[in-house]
């Protein structure tokens, strides 16, 4: 999957957290949800695609998301924001490896990692693999953009959408 469906649920989660429009939210929830395809690094030490630890491997599994949840909530000062920020934080982390399992290509998602380390993929796989790299700057590349954009334009009109004036506010 290219970046942008990933970004646009961050952007979403972002809006979520806040309450409103911050885009100091949407790109650190933005960053969250892309946060498990760092796991490329992992390439240039020679550890294989379908590895535990390979491209999308451990770091796309649901545990890893409640983790990364956890770290989260661990960042925000406001004690009574913590749980908001650990069930938003895990629940974009987990969107990574849940809509990676809906692309139509690559080896699987290690969504149960570490109770199993099979690969799976959903059987309803709507979303374009994405080339990995340079490929993105291909007429392939384009084409997985725009579908993305398509497909999770809803995401984006929600968190891009101007927040509500309250009641009696000044225009």
């Amino acid at each position: 999957m290219a970046s942008l469906g990933h970004v646009a649920v961050g952007m979403a989660g972002g809006r979520l957290y806040a309450g409103g429009r911050s885009w100091r939210a949407m790109v650190a929830f933005s960053a969250l949800s892309l946060l498990p395809d760092l796991d490329v690094v992992t390439f240039a030490f020679g550890v294989p695609y379908a590895s535990t630890f390979g491209h999308r491997g451990a770091s796309h599994a649901l545990l890893t998301a409640a983790l990364l949840g956890g770290l989260s909530a661990l960042l925000v000062r406001d004690r009574r924001a913590r749980a908001r920020a650990f069930a938003v934080a895990a629940l974009v982390a987990a969107s990574h490896g849940l809509l990676d399992a809906m692309t139509t290509g690559g080896e699987g998602v290690a969504l149960l990692w570490p109770f199993d380390d099979a690969r799976i993929f959903f059987g309803w796989r709507p979303i374009p693999v994405a080339p990995i790299g340079a490929g993105m700057l291909s007429p392939r590349g384009l084409y997985v953009v725009l579908v993305e954009a398509l497909l999770f334009s809803p995401l984006i009109l929600l968190a891009l959408w101007p927040p509500r004036r309250a009641a009696g506010a000044d225009p």
